[in-house]
């Protein structure tokens, strides 16, 4: 008789445990089916895809939403780019590329004149044109800044990227939310296991059936609610207990790292220099981008056909103008992906995206804060919840057969 009450009293002493165990596997399930699988696993309606790579564009959206609101005005940015330096980082690559143009242009347009030029007045032409590309370039450069938005969409880049690439996406959820991760997965046990210890008293001296699994779906459902509150809210500081003791969410008092771990991604990642270049030569800017560099392309070769040192060009673009500035725009365009190359260390340093993503992110007030991360949960937050109660009820139910019925 003592054996059995002996193991009966350990039985309702690991039902806390048991509790606890529910609590962290619910709340650890729910982040997992947060982010994973990427890709749609399953039959559909039987099946699932992570909520954030599931939902990517709405999600690649809210997550870029703050950089063009509120953190970044690339404007601003490009702004801070000094036409000279350009000009002068740009001069050798541009100075290679006009000169193949230029050759490339004369093979199509006059061969046969150009194979008889002597080659110091082709030096001639090609130091005409090296002379004026600073001049030029400079042009281009004031005339792209004040049309920056035009060529240059952030919000389309960024969510062109994470488009592409949905496990970039989840990393940068994960990335600035890793301690409210880890805090909701072992939340979910220590509030599991409280929970749990009046399930014991309960069963001691009433233990029916549906006891354990009742309690193990309000654990699921609790402890999934319960660690996302205490996240986010309180949104400002708030004394608890008297004022004896003062409590903020979680989220919301890791406000200067996550900043600066959202800098760092987005920065290196999504707005580097390299995207930002890749997508003004091939995005929906190009287009813009090319007719304001077909203007300087234009004033580029009527300068050069105009030089009295280089009469030869008038004879040939006489009547062959519009076909040279067409190939010249062309080939030009062509090649910019290449030799804008030669600007990115200045520019990294120039337009400093990763300081003002960081320092901007850190002076957000709290309600603009909380909005960076929180949406993540609220799109399937009620599903998550459920799916957590429904999973502790299923554990539960086990439970008590493993502690009752065995």
């Amino acid at each position: 008789m003592e054996d059995i009450n002996w193991l009966r009293l350990l039985s309702l002493l690991s039902i806390p445990l048991i509790s606890g165990f529910i609590g962290w596997f619910t709340n650890w399930l729910a982040l997992k089916m947060t982010f994973y699988p990427i890709e749609y696993v399953g039959v559909p309606p039987f099946g699932w895809q992570g909520i954030i790579p599931g939902k990517a564009h709405k999600m690649a959206a809210k997550a870029v939403d703050m950089i063009t609101t509120k953190l970044l005005r690339i404007e601003e940015r490009f702004a801070r780019l000094d036409p000279e330096r350009v000009a002068l980082e740009m001069q050798p690559a541009l100075e290679d590329i006009s000169r193949k143009i230029v050759n490339e242009v004369m093979q199509s347009q006059a061969q046969g004149i150009w194979e008889r030029t002597p080659d110091f007045v082709k030096k001639r032409i090609y130091q005409s044109i090296a002379a004026e590309l600073p001049h030029i370039t400079m042009q281009m450069m004031e005339d792209l800044k004040q049309h920056i938005t035009e060529v240059l969409d952030i919000k389309a880049l960024a969510i062109k990227i994470l488009l592409r690439d949905k496990a970039l996406l989840n990393r940068i959820f994960q990335e600035c939310g890793k301690e409210e991760f880890k805090f909701i997965e072992r939340s979910g046990f220590y509030f599991g296991a409280l929970f749990g210890l009046p399930q014991a008293v309960i069963s001691y001296f009433y233990a029916p059936w549906w006891l354990l699994p009742l309690a193990g779906l309000m654990v699921g459902y609790i402890t999934n609610w319960l660690a996302l509150k205490l996240i986010f809210y309180p949104l400002y500081p708030k004394k608890y207990l008297f004022g004896l003791v003062t409590y903020q969410g979680l989220f919301l008092k890791r406000q200067n790292e996550v900043a600066e771990a959202y800098a760092k991604i987005v920065s290196e990642e999504i707005v580097s220099v390299e995207n930002m270049a890749e997508f003004v030569v091939r995005g929906p800017g190009a287009e813009k981008l090319a007719k304001l560099i077909e203007k300087h392309v234009e004033a580029l070769v009527e300068h050069t056909v105009g030089d009295t040192s280089v009469a030869i060009l008038r004879t040939v673009a006489a009547d062959r103008i519009e076909a040279i500035k067409n190939i010249v725009t062309y080939r030009f365009m062509e090649e910019l992906p290449i030799s804008v190359r030669r600007l990115f260390a200045y520019a990294e340093d120039a337009l400093s995206i990763e300081e003002e993503l960081r320092e901007r992110m850190k002076a957000l007030s709290p309600p603009e804060f909380e909005r960076f991360l929180h949406p993540v949960f609220e799109e399937d937050e009620t599903t998550l919840i459920i799916v957590g109660a429904v999973l502790g009820g299923i554990a539960g139910l086990i439970q008590y057969y493993l502690l009752f019925v065995l």
